[in-house]
């Protein structure tokens, strides 16, 4: 709790808002790359983003699915993508 008191009283407001927008962007990483990799399902990783970013486990698993988007249409076969 001292240190947090400590930065806050430090009038280090630059540092502040660099950590809160470094770690908003780490938080929504798979939303950002879901908007490359996977644009069908964006609306869903995104909102799957907001709890993910508690758990490194899950956040890892939205990463995957945002990433995974068209590698998917690319291996698998052309009757399942059909369908």
């Amino acid at each position: 709790m001292e240190l947090f008191n400590q930065i806050f009283n430090s009038d280090n407001y630059a540092l502040i808002i660099g950590v809160s927008i470094a770690v908003l962007v780490l938080w929504f990483l798979p939303a950002m790359l879901a908007l490359i990799f996977n644009r069908k399902h964006f609306k869903l990783i995104l909102l799957a983003c907001v709890p993910a970013g508690f758990s490194v486990i899950a956040w890892s698993g939205v990463l995957v699915w945002a990433v995974s988007g068209k590698v998917v249409k690319k291996f698998a076969p052309k009757s399942e993508i059909s369908s």
